[in-house]
């Protein structure tokens, strides 16, 4: 696959790959940054690790994608619409400061997707 791909889509794969297991990584170890804002949120804490292996799930599969290219076009897509339910969980929240971070992750999955069709 990594032949039929161009450097730009590998590229922007592996960084869209790489945000996303940070993020969910992130939850996992309970970094401030993102649980703070989780709870403020109304996110029940009962859900933290089902988002956060969601978001790794997504990592591994954008990496598969690069040998099985209809992983990782739908590892892309669970990402894209992960990222637009936060973006929706900020505004429901009313944190409208806050709407910045979902979409900043979100850039990288849909700029994957759209590079690797």
């Amino acid at each position: 696959m990594f032949a039929e791909m161009s450097t730009t889509a590998v590229v922007v794969t592996a960084v869209a790959a790489f945000m996303a297991g940070f993020s969910g990584a992130s939850i996992f170890f309970r970094a401030k940054f993102v649980v703070e804002p989780l709870a403020e949120y109304g996110v029940p804490r009962a859900w933290w690790n089902w988002l956060g292996a969601a978001k790794a799930a997504g990592a591994v599969g954008l990496v598969v994608g690069y040998f099985v290219p209809v992983i990782g076009a739908m590892a892309a897509i669970g990402l894209i619409l992960y990222f637009a339910g936060a973006v929706i969980t900020v505004v429901r929240a009313r944190s409208y400061g806050h709407v910045a971070f979902p979409l900043v992750y979100m850039a990288p999955a849909v700029a994957a997707l759209a590079l690797t069709w």
